[in-house]
């Protein structure tokens, strides 16, 4: 399955995908939001292998892709959307990319590729997503495509020898339908 944008490509991913994951997530500033403190070759394998094994389901419910620069087919991140378990009509969405890549909107332009996807292809009825409340750039890429802080989840996550607390998203095909009509007149 391949995504196209304005500056992206974004694309299945490949076996030999793993040292261009590995490289980004041994990143001290990729690790800051997540549970690990570091991030081996076996890490990074396993973690493509899984989405290699996603894109073998049939029916598919998990597009996990990797995003690329279209010029040079650097592999700088991954966004993804998977359907909830037991029903057609809800998925999530989820991104990361490499911090020498951050603040340049391209988490924005794949996660809104992605969200079109949702909504167009799958015909989603609702897309959710959820990140860590001190991850303003993540809240930011979230808000910028209309999804609507639906919750916040008090001290859930323990890891780096802290609590933190999960901020809740939602967008539903209405919401996103009217957002893109607007965005579309001149």
């Amino acid at each position: 399955m391949q995504l196209t944008t304005q500056r992206l490509r974004l694309r299945d991913f490949a076996p030999g995908d793993w040292p261009a994951v590995l490289a980004y997530q041994q990143d001290p500033r990729y690790l800051r939001f997540y549970p690990w403190e570091t991030r081996t070759e076996a890490d990074a394998r396993s973690f493509v292998d899984m989405f290699l094994n996603e894109q073998a389901e049939r029916p598919r419910r998990r597009f996990q892709l990797a995003i690329t620069l279209p010029g040079t087919a650097q592999l700088i991140g991954s966004c993804g959307i998977r359907r909830k378990p037991g029903n057609d009509w809800e998925a999530d969405i989820g991104y990361e990319l490499s911090p020498d890549f951050w603040g340049q909107g391209y988490a924005t332009e794949s996660a809104r590729a992605m969200v079109n996807f949702g909504f167009h292809e799958l015909r989603l009825h609702r897309i959710s997503s959820g990140c860590i409340a001190d991850n303003t750039a993540s809240v930011r890429v979230l808000e910028r495509l209309g999804f609507r802080q639906e919750g916040r989840l008090r001290r859930n996550e323990y890891f780096k020898r802290r609590w933190w607390d999960t901020l809740l998203f939602g967008l539903l095909v209405d919401e996103w339908r009217s957002m893109t009509q607007y965005q579309a007149t001149p």
